[in-house]
């Protein structure tokens, strides 16, 4: 199964066919394919925009679209990180928690979440529907740079999950190091 595993595109089905964790095959699928629109969306719109700008001189305009590029791939990268640590720890054999594919299939659940919140507090005034909803309005209260807060925060939380559980069992079972000790059987 190991052959089959080629970049990051032969990572997806290989997370998806090693894992035994329902929560981090769901999320390898739907977390494919939301890293696939989001890439899909960026990329039009960057496609636009410099249709758009194409007669503006350097500097400025330059300079935002590299950073659009920036903030698509910081969308798209902890999108598709869960799935490729998942991937890896398979294809490497590491020992990690029992429980590691689990909670990294719900830390990128929470990343989809979060973008969706920060798109909600992020949205334009225009688009904003009203709503009988307390939440709503309380994210359409907020102001709208606060709309990073929640994707940042949720990133932050994939990459500390990973660096959390990846150097042994989150149960308090001896890690790698602990259990080589003895040298021999018992």
């Amino acid at each position: 199964m190991a052959d089959s595993y080629r970049g990051v595109f032969g990572a997806i089905p290989y997370a998806f066919r090693a894992t035994e964790s329902w929560t981090m095959r769901a999320y390898a699928a739907l977390g494919a394919l939301a890293a696939g629109f989001v890439a899909l969306v960026v990329t039009l719109a960057l496609v636009v925009w410099m249709g758009e700008t194409a007669s503006a001189q350097g500097g400025t305009f330059l300079f935002s679209r590299s950073l659009y590029v920036v903030a698509g791939l910081a969308a798209v990268g902890p999108l598709l990180a869960p799935i490729l640590f998942v991937a890896r720890r398979h294809r490497r054999g590491d020992r990690v928690a029992a429980t590691y594919d689990r909670w990294m299939g719900v830390a990128g659940f929470l990343f989809l979440l979060s973008l969706y919140l920060g798109m909600i507090i992020s949205a334009p005034e225009g688009l904003r529907d009203p709503s009988d909803s307390l939440i709503v309005n309380a994210l359409y209260d907020l102001p709208q740079l606060a709309g990073f807060v929640p994707p940042v925060a949720a990133g932050v939380a994939v990459f500390a999950t990973h660096f959390r559980l990846r150097g042994g069992a989150d149960d308090g079972s001896p890690d790698r190091a602990e259990s080589t000790e003895g040298g021999g059987s018992a």
